[in-house]
Parts: C-alpha cells; structure tokens; sequence
C-alpha cells in the first residue's frame, strides 16, 4: 500500500475505534505502511528516558499511527465525511473532488 487518500492538513473523521467519530487535522503521513497520525486522536502514553543531564523523563502523551482506511476526509464544503474522487483537468493536472458535492478539496 503506496498511496493513501488523504493528505498532511487534512481535516478527518475516524470511522472505528475508541476516537470514533471524532475529527481532527492530518499532522503526518508514512504512505509506506498506509498510516495516518491525527491530531488529539488516539493518545497514547510514551515512557520517556532523560537523553540528557538535567532533563527530565516520566510518562508523555503521544498521538499515535492509525491505518488510513480507518479515516475518511472531511469536505471543507458541505462538512461530511466523504471518499474522494479525482478529475483530470484540462491542463492534464489531477485535482480531488468532493464525492457527495462535486467540490474539489
């Protein structure tokens, strides 16, 4: 899995899990393993080891990666959750179209 629907910036909706139903902004894309990491979404708590003298460890919260397929893009538009459909423009650009109102995102 190379390519993922959603890009970094991208206002999301996650579909399943213990966030369902909450939205949030695309902070960081690994189209390598076809994961997302949303922000204030799946929070985890990272144990922390001081790297340095005179700085502190302890239990950080965290973002973590969660599969694309569990996130559907918002439409800045009509505000649904929506698959995204692409339009070849007459320039031969590829732009992302809006499946429920046929805006581009």
């Amino acid at each position: 899995m190379n390519n993922v629907h959603v890009k970094t910036g991208d206002t999301v909706q996650i579909l399943s899990g213990k966030d369902r139903g909450k939205q949030g902004k695309v902070m960081a894309v690994s189209p390598k393993e076809g994961k997302v990491i949303v922000e204030k979404c799946n929070m985890v708590t990272k144990h922390v080891k001081p790297r340095r003298m005179g700085e502190t460890g302890g239990i950080v919260k965290a973002e973590g990666a969660m599969y694309s397929c569990k996130v559907q893009i918002v439409c800045p538009h009509c505000g649904k959750p929506t698959r995204v459909a692409h339009k070849i423009l007459e320039d031969g650009s590829k732009e992302r179209i809006c499946k429920k109102c046929g805006e581009s995102l």
